[in-house]
């Protein structure tokens, strides 16, 4: 029986593709129009974008236990989180789940090192960006990792916050990404993470100046060969 994946959502339209791609990548594994049972928790972002906008990371650790807590009343077997942003929280509740945790920047950093990069561009909320999210977990694999600079980070975090959070996909945000994507080439990058799990839906290998690490995708992957294992 495969295991039974909890999502804890924090923004839709992440939250969604990364749903969607479990289900419709399911059948690799689990064969023709398969996939593992999948529970969704979702607590308001605007309770998680008051925290977040006021600092209290705390307050954003207890919204992802609200969501861990019924999700793990629902049956889940363990737990993803298709946000990057908050993950910045995690450990001020690891000590109280009740299921394993899948760690986004884990996944994404093990596919780098999978895939042989060497210096990593970081993409994402401005919150992630300056986290220390990705650099500990790049650091842990031996890689090297870049932040754009400040103006770039702003006009990131803008067209996340503005644009596609809210489905909102806007060529000329494309361009702009593109930019500051080719200033981290520029830059010593050999990839770079989509580190908020929207990003994907506006950049991508083909359009992307750098080779992409889908952190949403990868997220689903990783829960999908997770499901597929025996329970224990």
């Amino acid at each position: 029986m495969a295991q039974h994946v909890g999502i804890i959502a924090c923004s839709a339209e992440g939250a969604a593709l990364c749903y969607k791609t479990i289900c419709l990548e399911g059948s690799t594994l689990f064969g023709e129009y398969g996939h593992p049972e999948v529970s969704i928790h979702s607590l308001s972002l605007g309770d998680y974008m008051r925290c977040i906008e006021g600092g209290d990371w705390r307050g954003v650790g207890a919204l992802m236990l609200e969501s861990a807590n019924r999700l793990a009343a629902s049956g889940a077997d363990f737990l993803i989180c298709p946000d990057n942003t908050i993950h910045q929280a995690l450990h001020f509740i690891d000590d109280r789940l009740l299921l394993p945790w899948l760690h986004i920047a884990e996944v994404v950093a093990e596919e780098a090192a999978r895939r042989g990069f060497r210096r990593v561009g970081i993409t994402g909320t401005r919150w992630l960006v300056e986290s220390e999210v990705y650099p500990e977990t790049l650091e842990a694999r031996g890689l090297e990792w870049l932040r754009p600079e400040l103006a770039g980070r702003e006009q990131i975090n803008r067209i996340i916050m503005d644009e596609l959070v809210r489905g909102v996909v806007n060529p000329d945000s494309l361009a702009v990404l593109q930019r500051i994507i080719e200033g981290l080439k520029q830059g010593g990058c050999d990839a770079v993470v989509l580190g908020c799990t929207e990003l994907p839906l506006i950049l991508s290998d083909e359009n992307s100046p750098l080779p992409t690490l889908d952190s949403t995708r990868l997220l689903a992957r990783a829960a999908l060969r997770r499901a597929a294992e025996p329970k224990v």
